[in-house]
């Protein structure tokens, strides 16, 4: 289990709460993703591969190893240097960051995403969301959520230091998420706004109660969602899931398993959901189309052979740049 939220002014939230202020950005998302998908261990692995500004990588590596979502090894190189590997913890987010490439590939416009294959099968496993007890697939609808009266969001949009990113002429992640995804999981207010429209909230004046957001900051999420149809808002000035917000209860549901299992919180900062057909507490489970079998980590793998790491990606790019010539002088005509 994770040591609670190590800064004061976040150790009196929920477990979801804490969560999010874990987890609620682009680059910690990202770094996590590569320590599962590419094994990237060192600082400099990630620095190249992400882009990413010394600076911001040094802290949430600072952040995920205080969180204890990542450890640290020393070895040798010339020099002592630290690898940073998954812990449990952070080994027990493979179904939330799944979840989040599913829910990508089923509602995201991006050609040639990569498919989990299922060892057990040997196919294609095309996720969704089960319960772990009755073993039936489930969706929003299918479920009750009772929120604990200090299960709370407030103040878990706290700045962070170094908001300016990216390098200058930043490449393209072409194995990071989708922009739809960093729109939902980019930031902590985010993902908030999201968690609680899931947990029934939809006017304006009650997204602003229960988050503490600032109006501006709440108009902008909203706007945002409503453009990248994840909600949509009627006559009454209420804002509604689609279809496409509703399917990303199944992020939420690992995220909410993930805190509870890994943040020591007290029975009133939690939120239990509710498998109604089976009248059980959900434990999520990701299961595979082709077998329905559930899906484990070491049973499931991405094909990588095509994916060129980002210093092989650079390289080849010098290499085909053509050096700057002088324009061929041609008859008749001024130079």
């Amino acid at each position: 289990m994770l040591r609670a939220a190590a800064d004061g002014a976040n150790s009196d939230l929920s477990a979801i709460g804490q969560a999010l202020g874990m987890l609620g950005d682009r680059w910690v998302l990202l770094i996590v993703q590569r320590a599962f998908l590419l094994r990237v261990r060192t600082f400099a692995g990630w620095r190249d591969e992400l882009g990413i500004s010394e600076s911001v990588l040094a802290t949430r590596l600072k952040e995920l190893v205080r969180h204890g979502i990542l450890g640290t090894t020393a070895y040798r190189d010339g020099r002592t240097r630290y690898e940073y590997r998954l812990t449990d913890a952070g080994l027990g987010l493979w179904s939330f960051l799944l979840a989040i490439h599913s829910w990508e590939r089923d509602w995201a416009d991006r050609p040639g995403l990569l498919a989990p294959m299922h060892d057990t099968c040997g196919h294609d496993a095309r996720p969704y969301l089960a319960c772990g007890t009755c073993r039936e697939p489930v969706t929003a609808r299918e479920t009750a959520t009772d929120v604990g009266p200090r299960a709370s969001f407030i103040r878990i949009g706290l700045p962070r230091h170094h908001r300016r990113t990216l390098r200058s002429g930043g490449r393209p992640d072409y194995l990071g998420y989708c922009p739809h995804s960093m729109e939902i999981l980019g930031d902590r207010w985010s993902t908030a706004v999201l968690a609680a429209a899931l947990l029934g909230v939809k006017r304006f004046i009650d997204f602003q109660s229960r988050l503490g957001i600032a109006p501006s900051v709440l108009t902008d999420r909203l706007r945002r969602f409503v453009e990248v149809g994840v909600l949509t808002p009627d006559e009454g000035r209420l804002y509604r899931l689609t279809d496409k917000g509703l399917a990303f209860f199944e992020v939420f549901a690992f995220l909410v398993d993930w805190a509870h299992r890994e943040l020591p919180v007290p029975e009133d900062a939690r939120i239990t959901i509710t498998h109604r057909p089976c009248a059980t507490v959900l434990r999520p489970v990701l299961v595979c189309r082709a077998c329905d079998g559930v899906l484990e980590r070491r049973r499931v793998h991405f094909d990588l052979s095509g994916y060129e790491p980002a210093a092989r990606r650079e390289s080849a790019r010098d290499r085909q740049e053509p050096a700057a010539v002088a324009p061929p002088r041609v008859a008749g005509c001024a130079s």
